[in-house]
């Protein structure tokens, strides 16, 4: 008797590593296509912005690769609903779910591994946006302003006309090997109601606390007048032009909620509040947006495998339970939409930010009770022809 109780179990736990190690090594294969291309849809876009501001591939590279703990964070609850959609379906298909429930194995059972698989996810998860999301961020944000103060990249390219802000083109024909800029062009068209163009045959950029110069010599600026077209010519010898004006995040950048790290938002202090000119409840809203997500992977594991066993076998697969099961997602994410856009208004109510999960939860219950009450109807209906 009890030769064959270790027997049942040992069968019990090969099934749960079976089907765990089936999900997860189809969770990292659809991790790793949705990643790429998600990830290769924000670089094209990232890629574009860099290149026209001469940066250079290092530095491209170097932002696509601080932007994925984000993106993996949001693909990994998208893999785990794929991946348990899919084994599912192929358990199904070759019966192999139905030999297990013919052994006794109740659909509560059989989520045990889906269950533990969800988890597993979920922690991942839960190190991204608690640690690695918030640190790439705050990293990719020190990385932008470095770039933006650096006025080389933005002003020293020789032979293109560059645009580095709003109604600004500057031109340099050739930079010599001691950085002296020769032959510039520069067209300013910020001020209303007239247009002003710089020309020199020389410059040089030049520090200041308040910002770079720009210094230009022998040179002559015509300030033409869009209501009068009067226009005004003045030469000059050297001229300084307050280039650091132009360039954007100059200065110590303020941090943005999401670049902070987790132990900031669980004790704030008042210099870090005053600092980003928010409160506290703020920043409670954050902590409990990151501690919300994880449960969304257990939500999209739980409700594809659930809402696949309610399905029973067909030689046909089981795609309107699949079709369903995307449909249950979708409307999760909808209201995790809606409590995110809830909470932003009125921070007290962080509460509702757990309520898209733990309905999600409690459909998968749903889902599986019904899964069981069919099992129990089909099995009495069989017991009956038989009889």
């Amino acid at each position: 008797m009890a030769r064959d109780e270790r027997r049942e179990k040992e069968k019990v736990s090969r099934f749960d590593r079976y089907l765990l190690s089936q999900l997860m090594m189809l969770f990292g294969f659809f991790a790793l296509i949705l990643v790429s291309v998600y990830w290769v849809n924000r670089a094209v876009s990232l890629f574009d912005q860099l290149i026209s501001d001469g940066q250079s591939a290092w530095v491209f590279l170097e932002f696509t690769a601080l932007t994925l703990p984000n993106v993996i964070r949001l693909v990994l609850p998208v893999a785990a609903f794929v991946a348990t959609v899919y084994v599912t379906n192929r358990l199904s298909a070759e019966s192999e779910l139905i030999v297990m429930q013919a052994t006794g194995f109740s659909p509560w059972r059989l989520a045990r591994p889906v269950l533990i698989f969800g988890l597993v996810v979920a922690l991942m998860i839960a190190v991204l946006v608690t640690v690695l999301v918030p640190a790439s961020r705050a990293k990719l944000a020190e990385r932008r302003g470095e770039i933006a103060e650096n006025v080389a990249a933005n002003f020293l390219t020789e032979g293109t006309f560059l645009h580095p802000a709003a109604g600004i083109t500057f031109y340099i024909r050739k930079i010599t090997p001691r950085g002296e800029l020769q032959d510039i062009f520069l067209t300013d068209l910020r001020a209303a109601g007239q247009r002003t163009t710089y020309t020199a045959r020389r410059a040089i950029l030049v520090k200041d606390p308040g910002g770079p110069k720009l210094v230009m010599f022998d040179g002559m600026a015509q300030t033409l007048s869009t209501e009068t077209r009067g226009l005004a010519v003045t030469r000059f010898s050297d001229f300084t032009y307050d280039i650091g004006a132009l360039i954007a995040g100059r200065g110590s950048p303020v941090p943005t909620v999401e670049e902070l790290p987790t132990q900031a938002l669980i004790a704030p202090d008042s210099v870090l509040l005053a600092t980003m000119g928010t409160d506290a409840a703020a920043l409670r809203v954050e902590l409990h947006h990151r501690l919300s997500q994880p449960a969304l992977a257990v939500v999209a594991a739980l409700i594809g495998f659930a809402t696949l066993l309610t399905g029973g076998y067909s030689r046909f697969g089981l795609w309107r339970q699949i079709v369903f099961a995307v449909v249950l997602l979708i409307v999760v994410q909808f209201f995790v939409n809606g409590a995110t856009s809830l909470v932003t208004g009125a921070p007290a109510l962080w509460p509702v930010l757990y309520l898209p999960s733990l309905a999600g939860l409690a459909l998968s219950a749903l889902l599986l009770a019904y899964a069981g009450r069919i099992r129990k109807v089909h099995h009495e209906f069989a017991s009956a022809v038989a009889s």
